[in-house]
């Protein structure tokens, strides 16, 4: 009992406070049209995280997740195994098509252009390091979609040096945000923002929401709602995963237009449903220098396969099915995750050689419905990406004790003790990275 009571919260502290008060009756109704359309009549039920004797009681027991059979990797759709780095070039290809078609679903040729303004600059002092501030805005044309509409919200921060600088890229919230209820007590030392900049590194935030809306109701407004030109989503074409990680790469691309920017180095980093954005930013942009996935789960780092956690009815349900591609919703009925092509190694396998480090906190203090044993087990079945390409992938096959950073590849991953966060583990990030990409 104590294990339930432990791990329940994290369906709350998964979903941002902004997408916990949502309207989802638009969202249902999309959905169902979905649904139709697919000849889906009926969707498997989820994980129940918060009654434990439900018959769909989420699972935590370590001896009932399965030991899945995954999709081979590493071998070609006419059957050739991958054997060098040019194999693994086509290899990719097809598992970009892969989750292209059945989970992330596809950019569309009419996704907007974005014209970036710069809204205000300042200079300041942080930690007694001089920097200078600047807050961006990126202007999504909709001439050819007036009733949808983006403003891409993005700001920054470097720190005044001569050179240029490496930035790392997170998803986050608007600017003086704040979860409901009563205040969160201080972060424990410095923030993560601080220790980037002693390391000589700049941080930004691009906002998610300003790319588009989390809700499956809003999606014919945003990026997604302005390349749909009105018309409804079809099952092949983009989810918000997909065009949260696409403007990520809108904002990557700003970020390397500055003079004080080091464009060859700069990250992207999330956690949870943003943790899973993060990873698809890395998978299909190689622009991205390095990457820093925080409890993601499943739809991200975490197999599908494996009985823990979050499962496949969570995800086609009607507040995160819109993170996905139409097409998905076949997996939650009549299909299985089993049925799936692909799972979460490939996806992470898609960032190779390039550094990735993966994240959680642990079960028992809260995070357990994002599996990090999963994350770790498709951390492990990704690494021959990396060692085709000449890298160095998971520097270990047996999941570690907590707190043991596995970073001696550029494939790694450590899990802390402070529950669902990306705080506890930036530290060992900032060292993967420092030593991966340089001060």
């Amino acid at each position: 009992m104590r294990l339930w009571t432990l791990c329940a919260p994290i369906l709350a502290l998964a979903l941002p406070a902004t997408a916990q008060q949502q309207d989802y009756t638009a969202a249902n109704a999309d959905r169902q049209a979905m649904l139709d359309r697919l000849g889906i009549e009926k969707i498997r039920a989820g994980a129940d995280g918060f009654n434990p004797n439900a018959p769909n009681a989420v699972n935590y027991d370590e001896a009932k997740a399965g030991t899945p059979e995954l999709p081979d990797m590493m071998r070609l759709n006419d059957g050739r195994r991958v054997n060098n780095s040019k194999d693994w070039d086509r290899r990719r290809r097809e598992i970009v098509e892969l989750f292209d078609r059945e989970i992330y679903g596809r950019v569309p040729l009419t996704a907007p252009k974005i014209t970036w303004n710069l809204v205000r600059e300042e200079k300041a002092s942080e930690a007694g390091i001089p920097v200078t501030r600047r807050w961006l805005e990126g202007v999504a044309d909709n001439r050819d979609a007036p009733q949808a509409s983006a403003h891409i919200s993005v700001r920054y921060t470097l720190p005044d040096r001569p050179e240029r600088v490496p930035v790392m890229l997170s998803f986050g919230f608007p600017e003086g945000f704040k979860f409901p209820g009563p205040p969160r007590p201080a972060d424990p030392g410095p923030p993560y923002t601080e220790q980037l900049l002693k390391q000589g590194w700049g941080y930004a935030v691009v906002v998610a929401n300003s790319i588009q809306a989390d809700n499956g109701g809003a999606l014919k407004t945003g990026v997604i709602g302005i390349s749909l030109k009105g018309r409804p989503r079809g099952p092949e074409d983009w989810g918000v995963l997909r065009a949260w990680a696409w403007g990520a790469s809108r904002a990557r691309e700003a970020l390397a237009s500055d003079a004080k920017v080091d464009r060859r180095r700069i990250g992207i980093e999330g956690l949870s449903r943003y943790g899973k954005a993060a990873l698809v930013a890395m998978a299909y942009d190689p622009q991205f220098a390095i990457g820093f996935v925080g409890s993601s789960g499943a739809g991200g780092a975490a197999l599908y396969r494996r009985n823990f956690g979050e499962r496949m009815g969570n995800l086609a349900a009607g507040g995160e099915y819109h993170w996905f591609a139409g097409n998905f919703l076949k997996y939650a009925g009549p299909k299985t995750e089993f049925d799936l092509p692909v799972d979460a190694h490939m996806l992470i396998a898609l960032s190779a050689p390039r550094p990735l480090f993966i994240g959680a906190g642990t079960v028992d203090t809260g995070d357990g419905w994002v599996d990090p044993k999963g994350s770790f087990l498709a951390a492990v079945a990704a690494s021959p990406a990396w060692t085709v390409r000449g890298a160095k992938g998971l520097n270990a096959s047996v999941f570690p004790p907590e707190l043991t950073p596995v970073t001696e590849g550029d494939l790694a991953f450590r899990q802390h003790r402070g529950g669902h966060n990306n705080r506890d583990n930036w530290p060992s990030f900032i060292d993967f990275a420092v030593r991966e990409l340089g001060r």
